[in-house]
């Protein structure tokens, strides 16, 4: 299995522990830089559309298996797959984003809450209802 990188976000958030959990907890924008050679991949996004960003969240510990849910120590130990835990064996972030501008192969996109330099690795658009795209 191989996986190829297309970009990297660039953010004002640098430091994993700070970040909000969840883009819609006070995440700041963020720009999604997509290498040259996937530029043509962009066509046909524009502002306003909602996608959902694939990244590879390179700064986490991929032997854990079980963590407290939010870092909450008071809260029962639980399997990293019924959690959100960027802690896991395959580290594969999931965001939720709206496109707020597009200018050649820069995304500017709201409430992401990956740090800088995270690597994205896909794009892909929100169906809203089967059948669309």
């Amino acid at each position: 299995m191989e996986l190829r990188v297309i970009g990297s976000v660039s953010s004002p958030l640098t430091d994993p522990a700070a970040a909000p959990k969840q883009g819609d907890e006070g995440a700041p924008e963020a720009v999604l830089e997509i290498a040259a050679e996937f530029a043509p991949g962009l066509k046909d996004i524009s502002a306003g559309e909602d996608v959902l960003v694939l990244t590879w969240l390179d700064r986490a510990d991929r032997d854990v298996l079980a963590v407290h849910p939010r870092d909450d120590a008071t809260r029962p130990e639980t399997g990293v797959f019924a959690t959100r835990s960027a802690d896991r064996p395959n580290p594969i972030g999931l965001h939720r984003v709206r496109v707020l501008d597009v200018e050649g192969r820069r995304l500017r996109v709201d409430a992401l809450e990956a740090v800088d330099g995270t690597p994205v690795l896909d794009l892909k658009p929100v169906l809203e209802a089967v059948g669309e795209r």
